[in-house]
């Protein structure tokens, strides 16, 4: 699937048309009454430091094969999801709308507030901790960060080390924050 060079608005649902949608089961109800207001980066490649294969597909699916690769004994338990995913090439899936509850944080806590899965969104993009991201990368998530911050008041926006410190490392040492802050400023400016 190519990359989306625009990405649409978000539906009630938090599902964004166009974008490739495979349903997660990994997900449920957020809390009553509760908002969405911080979005959490993290990167992840399967087999490790592997791209392009349906390794994380089949994870957010409950459908990886453990016999497929010796790492993927390890993790075929796991039930986790993330809302959306960001290929190398840019391209973008969806596994969970934004208005459901993705299980992406694990135990977590942001600025005081436990439980980050109840109050955010999970961006995963495909890399690692060894590996820079790549310009089409980033350019679709800060396009989708834009979109989802029309539907969402978003206050944060981090890492799965900030929220995690000590049990996570993603995005790790070659996310380039201050590059995202750019795009996010120059798009932001061009479509307001």
């Amino acid at each position: 699937m190519p990359a989306l060079q625009w990405i649409a608005p978000l539906d009630d649902d938090g599902r964004i048309p166009g974008a490739h949608f495979v349903a997660s089961p990994n997900h449920d109800e957020r809390p009553e009454g509760g908002g969405v207001d911080l979005v959490v980066i993290h990167a992840i490649s399967l087999p490790p430091d592997q791209f392009g294969g349906p390794g994380v597909e089949q994870l957010f699916t409950n459908r990886l094969d453990p016999d497929e690769h010796p790492y993927y004994a390890s993790i075929v338990q796991l039930r986790v999801s993330a809302h959306f995913f960001i290929r190398r090439d840019g391209s973008l899936m969806q596994f969970v709308p934004t208005a459901r509850r993705a299980w992406h944080a694990g135990v977590s806590s942001w600025q005081g507030r436990e439980r980050c899965n109840d109050f955010s969104i999970g961006i995963e993009l495909e890399g690692s901790d060894t590996l820079p991201f790549r310009a089409e990368q980033y350019d679709c998530l800060s396009r989708l960060l834009l979109r989802i911050r029309e539907r969402h008041p978003l206050a944060d926006i981090c890492g799965h080390s900030d929220i995690a410190p000590g049990r996570k490392t993603d995005p790790g040492p070659f996310f380039e924050w201050p590059r995202l802050r750019a795009l996010l400023a120059a798009q932001g400016a061009a479509s307001g």
